[in-house]
């Protein structure tokens, strides 16, 4: 479900691309001092941001820094103490199907039915999203990120890699706009981590977005605009730059945290 209505003719189309940026939403997540407590734990505090269509964004900082609750409360997977959070200029509170709608979500771990087969378990939750169409876009999903042929093999029997890429067809079998994304390096072997790095670009290339969170740079990541540094539920930097460049001003970030501790 896209953010603004697409057009269909190839004039309408050519005519968008022309003026596409300004035809756009300025914002797909607009999030306004939104703070989250767990007991007397601040896990957000103050936390404003906004990301814009074709964003490549990732939150970066240590366990505990804020970054999953970020993607949570992103996802209606929390409700914040207060602030405010919308996705396509829906409110998270207000319009919960529609926002649902434009969001997939893959978290750290990959809540799959291991007994099931990589078919079923599509099917499953095209059901729960009421598709239309569901054979053909499963198939779709299976072959976008390289399953076909394992289609009918039960999840119990795949790697770890391949359970990562099967979450993936399953958060945007409905064709999300912006997919959210919990340390999904976590667990991959450099094969499979390359492989998901070139589906994510090739996903923020159709005018989507990504938002990532982790918490270590070791995996090379390319196609990334935008970097925020978030530590004790705060956000305390928000970079462009290389990868190689972001890394060791990631290290450094780091460093100085520790520092402070010590």
């Amino acid at each position: 479900m896209p953010c603004v209505n697409e057009p269909g003719t190839p004039r309408e189309q050519d005519l968008l691309g022309k003026a596409f940026m300004n035809l756009r939403p300025k914002a797909v997540v607009q999030i306004e001092k939104v703070e989250k407590w767990f007991g007397r734990t601040n896990a957000l505090e103050g936390i404003t941001l906004t990301v814009r269509p074709g964003d490549f964004m990732v939150l970066l900082g240590r366990n505990g820094a804020g970054k999953s609750t970020l993607l949570r409360v992103m996802a209606r997977m929390l409700k914040p103490n207060s602030g405010k959070v919308e996705i396509c200029g829906f409110d998270v509170r207000h319009d919960p199907e529609r926002v649902r709608q434009r969001l997939g979500f893959v978290a750290h771990s990959s809540y799959l039915y291991r007994h099931l087969t990589a078919r079923e378990n599509l099917r499953f939750f095209a059901r729960l999203y009421n598709l239309e169409n569901i054979d053909q876009k499963i198939q779709e999903a299976l072959g976008w990120v390289g399953l076909e042929q394992s289609a009918d093999r039960q999840v119990l029997g795949f790697s770890r890699g391949m359970q990562q890429r099967l979450a993936i067809a399953r958060a945007t079998l409905h064709r999300p706009e912006i997919l959210l994304m919990d340390e999904p390096f976590s667990g991959l072997d450099l094969e499979a981590a390359e492989l998901l790095t070139q589906w994510m670009k090739s996903f923020v290339s159709a005018a989507k977005t990504i938002v990532m969170a982790t918490h270590d740079l070791e995996q090379g990541l390319s196609g990334v605009n935008r970097w925020v540094f978030l530590e004790k539920g705060r956000i305390e930097k928000e970079l462009t730059g290389d990868f190689q460049i972001i890394r060791e001003r990631y290290k450094q970030f780091l460093r100085e945290r520790k520092g402070e501790l010590s």
